[in-house]
């Protein structure tokens, strides 16, 4: 294995993506950073936190800093799936039925309160998700690369929500919770607003460049005692008895499925680029493991009856499995 850091090209295009992103966002270098990872390895991102956290701005912030496509669904109870994805419409001057593509044809999507529709309409994402493809009156489309679909979502204890499905929620590969700026970012973004004017942000960055970093990602090394790092963290969310952790056993309903893993190693390797290394450390699995495992790892009744979240198991499991 070589210690050489990542290309200066690499290096410089994160910079200039961060910057311009900082000009808007004040704080929250969590949250930029974790859409970053997600933009970096093509991986979904749902956000969640109260509204006024800036989740919107950020994302909205971060497509304009690339020279591509970009589409904001405000997601709503009367939302339908054509709504979404298209739908067949009649040309009265041809005689015939034609595609009329919805907003998911863009590089970057926005789905505003993805829990404010009804399931229908959030599984109406899913085939998108997974496949990279919309299917339209039988005729499938092909996504164009780079396809991202990032989500905000409130609370779901907040009125109007519904619970995202199972399926769809493992399909974001990182799910974070965004909280509230400290008291000085606050006074600076009360600051930079008082102008009422728009802050402009550059296009510092181009479709094909995203994708040579994706590829460069996913050459980075990655130890085999890192991989059995991850494989162990994982796995003991399915059996935490063999990770002599008996006691999680009652709290947890199901662990995380093999996609957790896949996301894992990807999210490890674009934290690691981040930082300049084109090795994976056990600090990098540690840093994303919450991001990638809170919404995978689904409790039980006598979890939240002892108000034990995923988050405390995630947590657990990290200080109980020896990192290489």
């Amino acid at each position: 294995m070589t210690t050489r850091a990542v290309p200066a090209a690499d290096t410089e295009l994160v910079q200039n993506i961060l910057e311009q992103v900082g000009r808007r966002v004040v704080g929250q270098e969590y949250m930029v950073e974790r859409l970053l990872i997600g933009l970096l390895t093509g991986g979904h991102v749902l956000l969640e936190g109260v509204p006024g956290l800036a989740k919107t701005l950020t994302v909205r912030t971060l497509a304009e800093t690339i020279n591509t496509t970009f589409q904001r669904i405000q997601f709503t109870p009367d939302l339908l799936p054509a709504d979404v994805i298209g739908t067949q419409v009649f040309d009265q001057q041809t005689g015939q039925f034609r595609a009329k593509k919805g907003p998911i044809f863009a590089n970057i999507v926005l789905a505003d309160e993805i829990n404010r529709a009804p399931a229908k309409v959030q599984s109406a994402l899913l085939e998108a998700m997974q496949e990279k493809q919309v299917t339209i009156g039988g005729t499938t489309y092909l996504l164009d690369e780079p396809f991202l679909v990032l989500a905000t979502q409130n609370p779901i204890e907040q009125e109007g929500t519904y619970p995202l499905p199972e399926a769809q929620v493992d399909r974001f590969m990182l799910k974070l919770h965004v909280g509230y700026p400290s008291r000085a970012e606050e006074k600076e973004i009360m600051r930079r607003m008082s102008s009422g004017q728009p802050i402009a942000v550059e296009h510092v960055a181009e479709p094909r460049a995203i994708l040579e970093a994706r590829a460069r990602i996913a050459e980075l090394y990655v130890d085999d005692r890192v991989m059995d790092y991850i494989v162990d963290i994982v796995h003991a969310t399915r059996a935490p008895e063999e990770a002599e952790l008996p006691d999680l056993r009652p709290l947890i309903e199901y662990g995380a499925s093999p996609r957790a893993t896949i996301f894992l190693a990807q999210g490890s390797r674009a934290h690691a680029f981040l930082r300049g290394r084109n090795f994976v450390t056990p600090d990098d699995v540690k840093a994303m493991a919450p991001d990638i495992l809170r919404h995978r790892v689904l409790t039980t009744y006598e979890a939240e009856a002892e108000e034990v979240t995923s988050d405390e198991i995630v947590r657990r499991i990290l200080a109980a499995i020896e990192a290489p």
